[in-house]
């Protein structure tokens, strides 16, 4: 079982923190900040480069904790805020499967993240090691609690930015009605 879940843990963070190194460094193909920035411009993610930054260190930052398996909780908020963003923008409206460009992938990174929040990494983690009791039903629970709220206050605050403003020095429609 030790094993296992060693695997799973140290498989999946590494995979999650290279999606974060190609954000950030444009390592694996990817394209750096400059151009995921453009591309989560053209999402509604504003603004795009801050945007680029901040999923890729929220993928490599989480990816390498659940790879050493430290903090896991922690890690699994991080993964999954960012893939549920990933799943409402890039992969909407294309249905779940991955080869369709569906949310399939994304769903099953952050489930894997979040799983092992409840369940722990098991003893070959630096959780265990250093005496950590970080998991069970109650860390399970704060960090799907915890990647749903952060997920959502991303999407709300794209959502506001794209909203039309009023141009400054005017109060808006309000001021029209007078």
């Amino acid at each position: 079982m030790q094993v296992g879940l060693f695997a799973i843990h140290v498989v999946v963070g590494l995979v999650i923190a290279a999606h974060g190194s190609q954000k950030l460094f444009g390592l694996f193909g990817g394209h750096g900040p400059e151009g995921t920035g453009r591309f989560m411009e053209s999402l509604g993610l504003r603004p795009g480069r801050r945007m680029a930054v901040a999923a890729g260190m929220n993928e490599l930052l989480g990816g390498l904790l659940l790879a050493t398996g430290l903090f896991v909780p922690g890690a699994a908020a991080l993964i999954g805020a960012t893939f549920l963003v990933a799943a409402r923008t890039v992969h909407a409206g294309k249905g779940p499967w991955n080869s369709d460009g569906g949310w399939e992938y994304p769903l099953v990174l952050s489930t894997v993240a979040l799983g092992l929040a409840f369940n722990g990494a098991g003893t070959w983690s630096l959780d265990h090691a250093i005496g950590w009791d970080v998991s069970g039903l109650w860390w399970g629970v704060g960090a799907t609690a915890v990647a749903v709220i952060g997920g959502a206050a991303v999407l709300i605050g794209a959502r506001l930015s794209a909203a039309p403003h009023p141009p400054r020095g005017t109060a808006g429609p309000a001021a029209d009605a007078r």
